[in-house]
């Protein structure tokens, strides 16, 4: 007989577990493939929150990736090591959807749970230096809208 999750966090963990995205759940980083014009895939790893059948993760305003994803909401993504270097997980199809007002806030929370660690801190530096803003996006299985 299942007993009911102790707190709110073995409620969230198994919660991801259950889902379309629980593969990417344990995982800090995954690589997020986008698609050029000609459908060549481009991987670039990301942070992630996976919560049940959705999963969070940021991008920045002014990064390719972001600009593939508004003219095509189709990704794949699959977990892997901080840099990207492997991959050690199965590909999921993805939709990407952009995050406005609340629903962005919330997914910020999710993202802020684990910092960064100092690398983060001076990639995110350079961004907004540059004039970059956070853009938070959620993930939802392919044919779900």
């Amino acid at each position: 007989m299942a007993s009911a999750p102790a707190t709110a966090e073995d409620a969230s963990a198994q919660e991801a577990t259950d889902g379309y995205f629980s593969a990417l759940a344990p995982a800090r980083y995954v690589l997020l493939t986008t698609f050029r014009w000609g459908r060549t895939p481009v991987s670039s790893p990301v942070r992630m929150a996976v919560q049940g059948d959705r999963a969070y993760f940021q991008t920045w305003s002014r990064s390719p990736a972001w600009k593939r994803m508004l003219r095509n909401g189709w990704v794949q993504v699959a977990p892997c090591a901080a840099f990207g270097l492997y991959r050690y997980g199965p590909w999921l199809d993805a939709t990407a959807r952009p995050l406005a007002g609340e629903e962005a806030s919330q997914a910020a929370k999710m993202l802020a749970r684990e910092p960064p660690g100092r690398l983060g801190g001076l990639i995110s530096l350079a961004h907004r230096l540059r004039g970059a803003r956070p853009v938070h996006c959620e993930l939802q299985p392919c044919g779900v809208s």
